[in-house]
């Protein structure tokens, strides 16, 4: 290949849609958060299954895990984005979030 060539081919892939990256980066993100928010969840409810919380601490983990997934619909839309955007396939292993 020509060095020309090459630098074409390189130009090519570097001219990236802005728009496009900032979504699939904003995806990234929120897949992240999403995954660790739905860790969370499972923590909290194991430790409210095996009684080791006041009724305090679970009044307060439950409205803090709804104000979570409150925050994630409204960045999800702000963004254009559906909760499926968020689920990465990892191929034989499946998809990364559970489904909710």
């Amino acid at each position: 290949m020509s060095e020309n060539a090459h630098r074409n081919e390189l130009q090519e892939r570097i001219d990236a849609d802005p728009e496009t990256v900032e979504k699939g980066l904003v995806s990234l993100v929120l897949t992240i958060v999403e995954l660790l928010r739905q860790l969370m969840e499972r923590q909290a409810l194991r430790r409210v299954e095996d009684g080791k919380l006041s009724d305090e601490q679970v009044e307060r983990i439950g409205l803090t895990l709804m104000r979570l997934e409150e925050r994630m619909g409204e960045l999800r839309d702000h963004f254009g984005l559906e909760p499926e955007d968020l689920n990465i396939d990892l191929g034989p292993l499946g998809p990364l979030l559970a489904p909710e």
